[in-house]
């Protein structure tokens, strides 16, 4: 049994999120809230936030074990990138590139 949760369309970029991602893969629910609580990144916030949305679904939805969770899988993938444009010199602009995110997480039980 597996419990999923997706937060789309992040407003941080994929690179920064996969970071923080790569943190927590592979621990327990509470090692993974608690190193998500204690990393200094703007990504963790919003991963920390959707883990506690997978761990609700699992408990509310499937019945799981809450201390036996762990993260199986999360990934975050690129979304719509929003364009900018900034004013530069001698009248003219430079597109900014303001892109987003689609992160997803899986939780399964320890057996």
């Amino acid at each position: 049994m597996e419990a999923r949760a997706t937060a789309k369309y992040v407003r941080i970029s994929p690179r920064k999120v996969k970071i923080v991602i790569d943190l927590i893969r592979g621990k327990s629910l509470g090692e993974a809230l608690n190193i998500l609580n204690f990393t200094p990144k703007a990504a963790s916030k919003p991963v920390e936030k959707l883990l506690k949305s997978a761990a609700a679904n699992a408990e509310n939805n499937y019945d799981m074990d809450v201390e036996k969770l762990y993260v199986a899988e999360i990934q975050a993938n690129q979304g719509p990138t929003l364009k900018r444009y900034r004013a530069r010199a001698q009248g003219r602009g430079t597109q900014i590139l303001k892109r987003t995110s689609h992160i997803t997480v899986v939780l399964k039980e320890r057996e």
